[in-house]
């Protein structure tokens, strides 16, 4: 039973890390519609920012705080240089730009930081076992993955600037209407967004290691929490998170393997796009003809 119940608890801490970039995929379709696959690869050059900042001899925190605000902008950046120009564009077209922002992510990630494998530190290493079953970095990440999600809560149930962003994307037409700029919200959803996914990438690193590859499987996992939660939810998504988190863990140890676990995240995509496209947690999208 130890056994078990260490595969959840462990399930549940990376569970966290999947929940973040769900969340930030979410956050971009509900205002386009599209899943951004160079999500993970966002979050992978803002936690080499963050290494960078380490090797200059900044603290731990201060790194944080500082990676997460230049996500924030570069997740700006992104939507008002690349993706806006293209956003009357067909379907295919703006999902080939995210797969070309993917790839020239990760090759730029491997000419200034080479491909070799990389520490990224903890500032969980030194604190007290709470318990025997998790690490001091799964505590810590769970909790910070908990708070990042209250935050994110308030800011779209209690601001102004966040029921605005949930407007917009339920309706820009209307939001339009009563003076919400609809352009503004969609580049603090893609700003949003890169903050998310720059935590999900410090929280990772000291577990995955850092190189240009490294949130690859994430970002499947991530996906797969998303569509399992509801794309279309937010909160869906969290906690689809935490269950790709358990289902990775305890299927790879007592079914099909740790080499295999991938398989889990692309049947759950499978799955869910047969069964209930919705997802658990989602709401079914009815068109009028």
């Amino acid at each position: 039973m130890s056994g078990l119940a260490l595969q959840i608890l462990s399930g549940l801490a990376t569970g966290g890390i999947y929940a973040s970039i769900a969340l930030a995929l979410v956050m971009i379709y509900q205002a386009t519609h599209l899943v951004n696959f160079a999500q993970g690869e966002m979050a992978m050059l803002s936690t080499y920012f963050a290494w960078m900042l380490f090797a200059g001899g900044m603290g731990y925190w201060q790194v944080f705080f500082l990676t997460v605000a230049a996500s924030f902008v570069f997740g700006m950046v992104i939507e008002r240089i690349v993706i806006r120009p293209i956003s009357g564009g067909s379907v295919l077209s703006v999902i080939t730009v995210f797969i070309a922002l993917m790839i020239i992510m990760t090759s730029f990630a491997g000419w200034v930081f080479t491909f070799t494998i990389k520490s990224f530190p903890s500032p969980f290493s030194d604190w007290w076992k709470i318990t025997p079953l998790l690490s001091p970095h799964e505590v810590g990440m769970i909790a910070v993955t908990l708070a990042m999600l209250a935050l994110v809560f308030a800011f779209f149930r209690f601001t102004p600037v966040g029921l605005a962003m949930r407007a917009a994307a339920l309706d820009p037409v209307a939001s339009r209407l009563v003076g919400i700029r609809v352009s503004r919200m969609l580049a603090l959803g893609w700003g949003l967004a890169g903050a998310v996914g720059a935590v999900a990438g410090m929280m990772a690193a000291p577990i995955v290691y850092l190189d240009p590859h490294m949130m690859g499987g994430i970002l499947i996992y991530g996906f797969a929490a998303a569509l399992l939660g509801g794309i279309n939810n937010p909160w869906g998504a969290v906690l689809g998170g935490l269950i790709v988190g358990v289902l990775e863990n305890v299927c790879g140890t007592y079914l099909v393997g740790t080499e295999l676990k991938l398989t889990i995240a692309l049947v759950l995509i499978v799955g869910v796009l047969l069964l209930r496209p919705a997802g658990l947690f989602g709401k079914p999208t009815v068109t009028r003809v």
